[in-house]
């Protein structure tokens, strides 16, 4: 974990605060666009947000959240209490949406989906290759960052306020890309939709809010071998694998607890996982806070 404090924190939109961190104890973790952190804040609660600010600033880190209505806790305390000066403890970045090399980019962002986004456009611009930007929201006054885009990348970003434009039509601009060129999407869950069936799935890649609507196997029981630990902890139907390691006294931490931000990624030793996260678990890992077992036991490095 690192310490920072709060060195900024201002409204970039409606609903949406943007925090400045600084690192407390020499520089920062580098991370790369696409990258997140965890945000442990005073009242008990991890959360994860995507890093929107400058890579190569190694003194300081940058977020936004929204004030989601449906606030679990951790937006709403964001916005109701956290104050300039505030010491924050937050985890080493985490990228599961790497920028990878292409010969041109398209950027899809909906809302807060702008945030991986920034500094990717800002990389590719960067190293200059061909890249755009499509910015979808219900108003110019609910975009983050607009003001910052539109200054640093005249000719590149282009705007959809949907109450006045209507949504962009994605399969026209599907037509006009380089046959290999990347597709990046960040935004709600009919965005991604929508970007599914415009563009082949070899072309997009996705971050979520939210997992993803699918169906799976009846849950069953089985058991979690702790390696390190030597403990053997018994998981039950309707437990998660990762509230059976904690209510047994083998904290992990955890975030999202839907498989979308990985902050519980566990390596797995041996067994069969049935990985039920969006992230795409890489071999030998695994995302205790959804996924669960096809074998009787799972051995975890613990």
């Amino acid at each position: 974990m690192q310490q920072t404090v709060i060195d900024r924190i201002e409204p970039v939109a409606e609903d949406v605060v943007s925090l400045t961190l600084r690192g407390t104890d020499g520089p920062l973790a580098p991370w790369e666009p696409g990258a997140h952190i965890d945000l442990s804040l005073p009242n008990w609660l991890t959360r994860s947000y995507s890093l929107c600010g400058d890579p190569a600033d190694r003194e300081r880190y940058r977020v936004a959240v929204r004030h989601d209505p449906l606030s679990r806790g951790g937006s709403e305390y964001v916005h109701r209490f956290l104050r300039q000066g505030r010491p924050l403890e937050v985890s080493l970045p985490r990228n599961h949406f790497p920028l990878l090399p292409a010969a041109e980019y398209l950027f899809l962002a909906g809302g807060i989906g702008i945030t991986p986004l920034l500094p990717m456009l800002r990389a590719a611009a960067g190293a200059g290759v061909p890249a755009s930007l499509v910015y979808v929201g219900r108003t110019t006054a609910s975009m983050p960052f607009l003001d910052e885009l539109r200054s640093r990348h005249p000719g590149r970003v282009r705007v959809a306020a949907t109450r006045r434009d209507g949504r962009p039509d994605l399969a026209a601009l599907a037509a006009t890309l380089h046959p290999d060129a990347l597709v990046y999407c960040c935004g709600p869950a009919p965005m991604l939709a929508a970007a599914q069936a415009a563009f082949p799935a070899g072309q997009l890649q996705v971050e979520r809010f939210r997992p993803a609507a699918r169906t799976f196997p009846a849950n069953t029981p089985f058991e979690a071998v702790c390696a390190r630990s030597g403990r053997t902890v018994q998981v039950p139907a309707d437990t998660s694998l990762l509230d059976a390691l904690v209510h047994a006294g083998l904290p992990v931490a955890s975030g999202c607890r839907e498989g979308v931000c990985g902050s519980c990624e566990l390596a797995l030793l041996d067994g069969e996982p049935e990985h039920r996260d969006d992230i795409g678990a890489p071999r030998g890992r695994m995302y205790p806070c959804v996924s669960r077992a096809v074998s009787e036991r799972l051995v975890v490095d613990l």
